[in-house]
């Protein structure tokens, strides 16, 4: 293990958590950005859906790009485009400025999403061991870091110019630093970001596996019903949690808070041990824990008799959905090893979809039958994870040089743990 890969690895994480924090600033003061721009209830939930829409063109961007650039070009230059978007919401006062603002944030963070996942993807190759769930407990921290930060703006009535300014000035150049040692493709890749396999930048196959949508998107589509499926169940938690506690479960409007803190921590705690049960029992093995964990933990919910029942079956979630998304990233790369950036690219729209279906889907449902009963929705598409979780194990490199050689890095039992 070279001093290259492990500052690699650390600034990455870094860029993982900025990227936490600023997400959270943002989702946490929504209704604050509302009132200071005089956004209606009727025009508000246009701009939330606008800004994934953005982020899955975004993203897509981030594909094209990759493929002269190399993705820590996108991560360094995205960042702080990001950084700048959320300074900039917080700094107008005109209907134009946060629609600005907002579709910038949007494009930028569908770039780095992709990018960062990338990076993190083509480290995990190079390490010879599961280390994604890590780059993501970072996230989960930043999370966690940026609702703190939100909650106290909030306590003490700071403006949101005078709370995100700080903490722009202290990530920005912290994040265009750590970016110098972000590291690559260790399989190499020319200076133009073409792949330098022997066969010629496309790969052995003519670039089928890079170039042919349909032949990448029949290969990649159980894991981007995966993504969807959990992101469509941490919608429900972040953006229902906290009106079930109150309206079906009774509970305080403080407690009611809660929720959503305790999917994050408990995220946290499940990321950062979740390398150590790839490492164990395999990718396959952690997926399916993973899903039935969290559907247990929407089932939990359902049936709540109270809020701290319902806080328990939160904290099955956050615990079981956790695994999931940083494992499905790193079987995109064991897929297509040879174009592990255009599937984590496209794989990464799927995030974005999930958003958008899972909590009008859940409103939805909610508003015209009962609460209780929408929560069964999600319950069932988490279950439905396990009908692909043979996409997680690891097989022959059916891609990239065309040679069948056996894929062990990053997936967790047989790794050679470099």
């Amino acid at each position: 293990m070279t001093e290259t890969l492990r500052r690699g690895r650390t600034s990455l994480a870094f860029g993982f958590l900025a990227q936490g924090v600023t997400f959270a600033l943002l989702v946490t003061r929504i209704p604050a950005l509302q009132d200071q721009y005089g956004i209606s209830d009727g025009l508000l939930p246009v701009f939330l859906a606008t800004v994934p829409i953005l982020a899955g063109a975004g993203s897509v961007g981030a594909e094209r790009l990759v493929r002269r650039v190399r993705p820590s070009r996108v991560m360094r230059w995205s960042q702080p485009a990001v950084l700048l978007a959320l300074l900039g919401a917080g700094a107008g006062d005109a209907m134009w400025e946060i629609a600005v603002a907002l579709a910038a944030f949007g494009v930028a963070v569908g770039a780095l999403d992709a990018s960062m996942n990338m990076l993190g993807v083509s480290l995990q190759r190079a390490y010879g061991r599961s280390i994604m769930l890590g780059f993501h407990a970072a996230y989960s921290l930043g999370g966690i870091v940026g609702a703190s930060l939100a909650w106290a703006g909030a306590h003490w009535d700071l403006s949101l110019f005078v709370l995100y300014l700080p903490v722009v000035v202290v990530l920005l150049p912290a994040a265009f630093l750590g970016s110098r040692w972000y590291v690559d493709d260790a399989r190499g890749r020319g200076d133009d970001g073409t792949e330098g396999t022997p066969e010629g930048p496309e790969g052995a196959d003519g670039g089928r596996n890079a170039e042919d949508g349909v032949v990448v998107f029949r290969t990649l589509l159980p894991l981007c019903l995966v993504m969807a499926f959990v992101y469509i169940g941490d919608s429900t938690v972040s953006n229902w949690g906290a009106k079930y506690l109150q309206d079906v479960l009774g509970s305080s409007e403080q407690l009611s808070t809660v929720p959503y803190n305790v999917y994050m921590v408990t995220a946290l705690v499940g990321r950062g041990v979740g390398d150590l049960g790839v490492r164990r029992f395999g990718a396959v093995a952690v997926v399916r824990a993973g899903a039935v964990l969290g559907a247990a933990g929407f089932g939990v919910v359902a049936v709540a008799p109270g809020a701290w029942v319902g806080i328990g079956g939160f904290t099955l979630l956050g615990l079981g959905l956790c695994v999931i998304v940083p494992q499905t990233f790193a079987a995109a790369g064991r897929l297509f090893p040879g174009a592990s950036d255009a599937a984590v690219a496209r794989l990464n729209i799927f995030n974005y979809v999930g958003f958008l279906v899972g909590s009008p889907l859940v409103g939805a449902l909610g508003d015209g039958w009962n609460y209780r009963g929408a929560m069964v929705v999600p319950l069932v598409l988490v279950l439905v994870i396990l009908r692909y979780a043979r996409s997680f194990a690891p097989g022959p490199d059916r891609y990239g040089d065309g040679h069948e050689r056996a894929r062990t890095a990053d997936v967790g039992r047989g790794g050679n743990g470099l």
